[in-house]
């Protein structure tokens, strides 16, 4: 499957964004769909994951209550809504697929990922 990020960009500490991830090439609604995000020198962390069906989701602690995980497996798209944001959620923000088994919260627990999407957070 075939994954691309979009939504990324500058704003303000306590703002709000809403990432994209399109996928393509294979059945969407097979595969357990995460966030990851990457800070400069810092190695790739979970952020959230949603189920196939998107009947259940997991966040990371740090962005419990401020971060929705969120998925359209008609238009083949999963979300994260990022309200409340922090200047340390900086990061590239990476979309993730895998197979369904749950719950995935690893890097080991996706095959595929999108190109990354760019998020900056100003203090």
């Amino acid at each position: 499957v075939q994954l691309q990020a979009s939504g990324g960009g500058l704003v303000q500490a306590g703002g709000s964004l809403r990432l994209s991830c399109a996928a393509s090439g294979r059945t969407f609604s097979n595969y357990v769909m995460g966030w990851f995000r990457q800070a400069p020198g810092k190695e790739r962390e979970f952020v959230a994951a949603t189920s196939w069906s998107g009947g259940s989701t997991v966040n990371a602690d740090s962005v419990k209550g401020r971060f929705t995980i969120s998925r359209d497996n008609i238009q083949n798209t999963v979300y994260l809504q990022m309200n409340s944001l922090k200047p340390e959620d900086t990061a590239v923000y990476y979309c993730a697929g895998g197979p369904p088994s749950w719950p995935a919260t690893t890097v080991r627990d996706y095959d595929y990922w999108g190109q990354g999407t760019l998020v900056t957070v100003s203090s």
